[in-house]
């Protein structure tokens, strides 16, 4: 048998972007927050993650676009909160993110990780977001950095 390759969490050396929402903004606060916490944690310096706030979460795919494009960032963290609603609308955001950042991903060969908590309530969001089910933006920048490591090891380090 050959290698068997895995990531790990030592984001030493790593850039990281990160994507937010301001949409449901005092959820999407908290969803940076853990996901800074765990970049930090992981040995990724302050100065080579950078933060782009765009307006919702369908917004997201076109700042992700930019950012891999820009060749700068291992790998890129995206973070939104869409909360159902009396209309069918949430739906077609939370798709239209969902489809646009995997199409980012897959088109750049950066990995994007999705961190947009698609909930019933805000009482779900909230729980999401740090409380009792944890904080899904520290779960998407651990999986930020596995994926960037992994990648390393596949292809070597990202030029520039």
């Amino acid at each position: 048998m050959g290698r068997i390759l895995r990531g790990d969490r030592n984001g030493a050396g790593l850039r990281i972007g990160v994507a937010v929402s301001r949409f449901n903004e005092h959820i999407t606060r908290r969803l940076l927050a853990g996901a800074l916490s765990a970049l930090h944690k992981s040995g990724v310096a302050e100065e080579s993650v950078d933060v782009v706030w765009v307006p919702g979460a369908y917004d997201l795919p076109i700042a992700a676009q930019a950012l891999a494009r820009s060749g700068r960032y291992d790998a890129l963290v995206c973070l939104g909160c869409v909360i159902r609603g009396e209309t069918t609308h949430d739906r077609y955001v939370a798709f239209g993110a969902a489809a646009g950042l995997m199409q980012v991903s897959l088109g750049t060969s950066v990995p994007l990780t999705f961190g947009v908590l698609t909930t019933h309530s805000l009482e779900q969001a909230e729980a999401r977001s740090g409380g009792a089910h944890g904080n899904k933006g520290e779960d998407a920048a651990v999986a930020a950095v596995e994926m960037a490591t992994l990648l390393r090891q596949i292809h070597g380090p990202r030029a520039g």
